[in-house]
């Protein structure tokens, strides 16, 4: 039960680096959109960009956790 917990605790981990560096990135590119207009177009391009792959990767993320699961009690 420790290995499963242990296992959890990793993914979690993982999503939350994950998260934390799409924060980052979207300061930085809030702080952009403030200087130029031209910036701005980009920054909304990128910021749709950054929102889609967080979303895949927290799929992602999920559907290894419960595969995870799913071979720990080897359902």
């Amino acid at each position: 039960m420790t290995s499963l917990f242990k296992e959890i605790n990793k993914k979690i981990n993982g999503i939350i680096w994950i998260f934390a560096s799409s924060g980052i990135i979207l300061l930085m590119l809030a702080i952009l959109i403030v200087w130029t207009e031209f910036v701005l177009r980009l920054v909304i391009g990128l910021f749709v960009m950054v929102v889609a792959y967080a979303f895949l990767h927290a799929a992602y993320k999920a559907w290894v956790l419960k595969k995870d699961i799913e071979k720990h009690f080897k359902f």
